[in-house]
């Protein structure tokens, strides 16, 4: 796939990749062998039909590939672009096996942007009103698979969502060069026009609690995500210039700091700024940073790059991009001046010891190796964890010890008629693990609203309770 020079994106927000041509897709296409037991599949969470849809575009036919792909992924244009295909469903190819696999994630791309461009062509099917009321919680990819779901087999959904814009982390957290905002409004767009109602700026656990939805509604989903940061706990983290990845990549995001001039929006912009951790979140900090003006952006990272969570891609980009790591390296103290601002990251360098419970070597101190990096924004970006707001205004909810919610394998809670699915259940994870909750959950949902046995739906592993 094309992609913009690293030293003309590095600067600005448009999107990274620029998608097949559709000569090269319909090539691409014809290299699937059209497997007899497609373990392509297997390895999606939401269980595609990877060789019908590539069959179909083979063969020319955009509409029924597109078609295709919708009936199985409620947002192909979304997952075409930021799932690991990598490590789920081009891993099992057998293509792979000599050469490279087939660019499924391309694929999906390339017929998710024709559907978007062709919305008349490919309407979503629709079964008759049941007359039963759904309310999903969360407007994230889980919330707005299950609602897809629920709302093609004819119930009346209703999402609520705490921020002004649906997406979820969609667009609060995935920055606009590796996910522009037009392409989720217009997925979010198809599952309104099939009748998905959105209510935004509801705080479930505040404006709303799930009991009174309980009593408004036949079944609840709650997919409100693990959007509460995980900080350090380390001497000076509270000093003017440290954000949590959370609410740099919002401000950033959803407050459109990218449009500056046009969107004001306060974000700071130091000239160095260091962002802590190794997963895809601590790349997108990284790489905005560097795009709103630092003149050097630092990754920090306990362990080597051979043990980092992000996708492969992401930190190829970032290297491209001019993104500098600091390898083995973990904090011991944010600095300040006598104005409690950030003026630099007070680090230990480590060596790798034996296995921890992560299967990953554990990073051990080296003594005497303190060192700082001079900076002036310092960005938390090593996890996040399950806000307690909903679950708090219910105690008949049953967490586990991190304060998820636990389901059945049918993504049931302890609440007859309430299910869960996504970050708030698994922690926090991809979005198409979400979306694989959020599909499984509507398949269940709607056994138990038609008053029939509750089964485990085609939509990859069932989520343990």
């Amino acid at each position: 796939m094309t992609e913009q020079d690293p030293l003309i994106r590095n600067a600005n927000f448009k999107e990274v990749n620029l998608g097949l041509p559709e000569k090269v897709a319909l090539i691409e296409a014809e290299r699937c062998l059209q497997c007899r037991d497609p373990k392509c599949v297997a390895g999606c969470p939401v269980m595609v039909n990877i060789p019908k849809f590539i069959q179909l575009l083979s063969d020319g036919n955009l509409a029924g590939a597109a078609q295709s792909l919708l009936a199985d992924n409620a947002l192909p244009a979304v997952t075409g672009r930021v799932c690991p295909q990598e490590t789920q469903c081009e891993v099992e190819c057998i293509r792979g096996h000599k050469g490279l696999p087939v660019a499924i994630g391309y694929l999906e791309r390339f017929v998710g942007d024709w559907a978007r461009g062709h919305a008349d062509e490919v309407p979503m099917p629709k079964a008759p009103p049941t007359g039963k009321k759904v309310a999903v919680i969360g407007a994230g990819p889980g919330g707005l698979t299950a609602a897809g779901e629920l709302a093609r087999k004819g119930h009346s959904v209703t999402i609520y969502e705490a921020l002004h814009k649906p997406g979820g982390v969609l667009v609060y957290g995935i920055p606009e060069f590796r996910l522009p905002k037009a392409i989720v409004e217009a997925e979010v767009a198809r599952l309104e026009q099939a009748g998905v109602k959105i209510v935004c700026n509801t705080v479930i656990g505040r404006t709303y609690t799930l009991q009174e939805l309980r009593a408004e509604y036949d079944a609840l989903f709650i997919a409100n995500g693990a959007g509460l940061p995980v900080f350090m706990n380390v001497p000076g983290e509270n000093l003017k210039g440290v954000y949590s990845a959370n609410e740099y990549l919002t401000r950033v995001n959803l407050m459109a700091a990218y449009e500056f001039p046009r969107a004001d929006t306060p974000v700071l912009k130091g000239q160095r700024v260091a962002t802590v951790g190794g997963g895809n979140v601590a790349m997108d900090s990284a790489r905005t940073a560097k795009r709103i003006g630092a003149q050097e952006s630092i990754i920090v990272y306990r362990r080597t790059r051979k043990e980092m969570p992000a996708r492969a891609e992401e930190i190829h980009h970032a290297e491209e991009e001019g993104i500098k790591f600091e390898f083995l390296v973990a904090p011991v103290e944010v600095i300040g001046n006598e104005k409690k601002w950030v003026t630099g990251l007070k680090c230990v360098r480590m060596q790798l010891g034996e296995p921890d419970a992560s299967g990953r070597a554990r990073p051990v101190v080296i003594p005497g190796s303190e060192f700082v990096i001079p900076c002036e924004v310092v960005v938390v970006a090593i996890g996040t964890r399950a806000n307690p707001l909903l679950t708090a205004t219910c105690p008949d909810l049953k967490l586990n010890k991190w304060g998820n919610i636990m389901v059945d394998e049918q993504g049931m809670t302890s609440l007859p008629g309430v299910f869960a699915g996504g970050d708030i259940v698994r922690g926090a994870a991809t979005v198409i693990l979400a979306m694989g909750d959020g599909k499984r959950a509507a398949a269940s949902m709607d056994a138990y609203l038609r008053g029939e046995p509750v089964i485990t739906a085609e939509a990859g592993p069932a989520v343990p309770a």
